[in-house]
């Protein structure tokens, strides 16, 4: 595994209850990073998160959702609301992650990570909405993201193949 990849594991991240969670914990996972909003026409997509977790986590799969207001303002709840918004409606299992921004002068170094090892379909490195998924191998690489209209199970089978069923 060369530096670039392991740059990752470097990372420490806040959950919604504002503890730390350092990315290392994650080694040899296939990871699910996804920015999030409770008001969006892609919310339903918690449902799908949810069913791949279900199924895979215990295979290997992490997801980590993160709360973000930079679009449309969609969320406007805080960290805990959140949390407690989408546990009750969507029966959510997986790590929330403290709200952040995704893009700008403010945005998450996280995020400026990711976005500089994947830009989207058409170059683009910024991120254009909601519900905008990155997935990371099991050696840390980001190996692609999925804009907000590509649901989860469209690329549940990608998932299986990275976690070598």
């Amino acid at each position: 595994m060369n530096d670039e990849n392991i740059l990752i594991y470097n990372y420490k991240l806040q959950n919604s209850k504002n503890e730390e969670i350092e990315f290392s914990q994650f080694r040899g996972k296939v990871v699910i990073i996804v920015n999030v909003a409770s008001l969006c026409g892609f919310t339903p997509q918690y449902n799908e998160l949810q069913q791949l977790y279900n199924k895979y986590h215990d295979h290997g799969l992490e997801i980590l959702a993160f709360p973000c207001n930079q679009f449309a303002h969609q969320e406007p709840l805080s960290d805990l609301e959140i949390e407690t918004s989408v546990r009750k409606k969507f029966n959510v299992t997986f790590p929330i992650m403290k709200k952040i921004n995704v893009n700008g002068d403010y945005e998450s170094k996280f995020y400026k990570y990711l976005k500089e090892q994947q830009k989207d379909e058409l170059g683009f490195k910024g991120i254009r909405w909601n519900f905008t998924k990155f997935i990371i191998d099991k050696q840390g690489k980001v190996i692609t993201r999925f804009d907000s209209f590509i649901s989860p199970l469209q690329f549940e089978s990608y998932i299986k193949q990275l976690l070598s069923f």
